[in-house]
């Protein structure tokens, strides 16, 4: 009888134990959940910053080029020369066909549209190392993608004083063919652009799981 009167006791007493380690268990996996979330965040801004970074190191590497082309060719180098056809005129950007390459060489025209075609292509492999998922690597692009555009802009206005104004007609790409407009176009999209896949690179949701 007294070892049944002691049971009531000992149920109690491990029920103390068993209570004690259920918060102690739910205060680690809260702790758990902080430090993964944290981790998370540190990821989430190192990749981001390092997108920024490589965009605007690329940004210099593209006003340089520019530069060495506009010192090389002089008045040769015509951004708005005529055209022998109209693609598409949205107003703000021009598909054209112009009457003569607007590098003068037909060579060094072919040799800047593979460099193009390959700027395109560093951009692509560094958003898929930068991105989670497609949707995620796709804005991640767009972010290396508008930061060089823009930082392009402003290094070259340093180097060469160049843009004078956002009304300047600039040839944005040669693939598939030239497109023409004015600085304000490209400078304006990009900004947009860069503000729409930050916030949806930076989402919390696309770096759980």
């Amino acid at each position: 009888m007294a070892r049944l009167a002691q049971r009531p006791g000992l149920s109690a007493g491990t029920g103390s134990i068993v209570g004690v380690s259920g918060a102690a268990g739910r205060r680690a996996r809260r702790h758990d959940a902080q430090v993964a979330a944290q981790r998370r965040s540190r990821a989430r801004w190192l990749r981001y910053g390092a997108l920024i970074a490589f965009g605007t190191g690329f940004g210099y590497v593209e006003a340089a080029v520019v530069h060495y082309l506009r010192l090389a060719l002089g008045e040769q180098l015509v951004y708005d020369g005529p055209v022998r056809r109209v693609y598409l005129d949205l107003g703000a950007i021009r598909f054209v066909d112009p009457v003569h390459t607007m590098l003068v060489d037909p060579a060094l025209a072919r040799a800047e549209t593979a460099r193009e075609a390959a700027t395109i292509l560093m951009l692509a492999a560094v958003a898929v190392l930068a991105g989670r998922r497609f949707w995620h690597g796709v804005a991640a692009f767009f972010i290396a993608f508008t930061v060089w555009d823009l930082t392009y802009y402003l290094f070259l206005r340093v180097l060469t004083g160049w843009p004078a104004s956002l009304g300047d007609t600039d040839v944005f790409f040669l693939i598939p063919v030239p497109w023409l407009g004015p600085v304000a176009t490209a400078v304006v999209a990009s900004a947009l652009v860069l503000a729409v896949s930050s916030w949806w690179y930076l989402r919390a949701k696309e770096w759980q799981g």
